[in-house]
């Protein structure tokens, strides 16, 4: 395969998946710049192992897990770190207000605040209980698929959204955030 035949077929092949792909490292790393890292990281990996990435059925999939086990060890490399939720200071643009938007400003300032006190919940919870949260129910990912990208049986994402779901319901109520 010529070198231009070779990065026009990864370019196919990978494309498709960037933005979900930078959302990942985004939830993963939490600061745009390491985002950015570990994603690079992960097109430098993937483009080394093109051959087995043509004969994959689900690239996305497969570039997801690729892209958690570099974070995975990214994170035994350096001192054990928690990962982070999106801060209204790491958002582009306007940041969390961008997510406001109707003509109603009380509202939007409620809902706002719901969401900072959201993000800080999120904070509370284990490294573990966290990012299947945030894969699961903020970014959509699948049960299967977070098997598959974290190589935990399909039961364990399951008691663990549990969990952390129970959990999060738990901190809000204490806090009177959403009674």
């Amino acid at each position: 395969m010529s070198s231009e035949s070779h990065k026009a077929t990864f370019e196919q092949l990978v494309r498709p998946h960037f933005d979900r792909l930078y959302r990942l490292a985004f939830r993963l790393t939490g600061r745009k710049a390491e985002a950015e890292d570990l994603f690079q990281e992960l097109l430098i990996k993937a483009f080394g192992k093109l051959d087995d990435l043509v004969a994959i059925d689900e690239p996305g999939s497969w570039l997801s897990r690729v892209m958690y086990n570099l974070f995975i060890d990214e994170q035994r490399r350096f001192a054990r770190r928690r990962m982070h939720v999106v801060d209204e200071g790491f958002l582009s643009g306007e940041g969390l207000a961008g997510f406001a938007g109707t003509e109603d400003p009380e509202r939007d300032q409620q809902r706002l605040e719901k969401m900072k006190q959201l993000d800080a919940a999120l904070q509370k919870l284990s490294d573990d209980h966290r990012i299947i949260v945030l894969l699961h129910d903020t970014e959509g990912y699948k049960l299967d698929e977070i098997h598959g990208l974290m190589n935990i049986p399909v039961g364990t994402v399951k008691s663990r959204l549990h969990r952390a779901r129970a959990r999060l319901r738990e901190i809000l109520s204490e806090n009177g955030t959403f009674s």
